[in-house]
């Protein structure tokens, strides 16, 4: 049985990390889909469980618009060709953050995680079939589109946990 993020978070950072849902989950019920909130639920557990936590330092609603941020950055949230689109001039001022100052915690967010662009576990689960990281596995030394290999190479990549599921 695989535990949530709410199982996952050590006892001392529940409080923090409540506080912290309460805002992401508010705001992306609102503006955003639930695939958003699970994600930002996720980052946030990741975030608690750090040591020490960076959710400590600093307000709990720059933490929060940080974690939307950094989620809707991996997913093209910002591109106004994507469903959803926000603009970080939308995302901010429900959290009373600047537009900077939500953009350099983004930065400490995704560093804290070692979160990559196009970074697949932090992809959408609705995404994750056009996101080409999640696919590229090494064979024989080359680096291959996995969706683009014979079946069984595919089925042995699946059953490894190196893609997400066998398309």
């Amino acid at each position: 049985m695989t535990k949530t993020p709410e199982q996952s978070v050590p006892i001392a950072m529940r409080p923090t990390f409540d506080a912290v849902t309460a805002l992401t989950d508010a705001f992306c019920r609102e503006h955003l889909t639930d695939e958003y909130t699970q994600l930002c639920r996720k980052l946030a557990a990741a975030l608690a469980r750090k040591r020490p936590s960076p959710l400590l330092q600093g307000k709990i609603q720059t933490w929060a618009c940080a974690i939307v941020y950094a989620i809707g950055q991996n997913n093209f949230l910002f591109d106004k060709s994507e469903e959803p689109y926000m603009s970080a001039d939308e995302l901010c001022p429900p959290f009373g953050i600047s537009k900077s100052t939500a953009g350099a915690k983004a930065k400490v967010v995704r560093d804290a995680v070692k979160m990559g662009f196009y970074d697949p576990e932090w992809t959408l689960p609705s995404r994750i079939g056009d996101n080409p990281m999640a696919w590229f596995i090494q064979v024989d030394g080359l680096i291959v589109d996995a969706r683009h290999m014979p079946r069984e190479i595919q089925e042995e990549a699946f059953r490894k946990g190196l893609i997400p599921y066998l398309p």
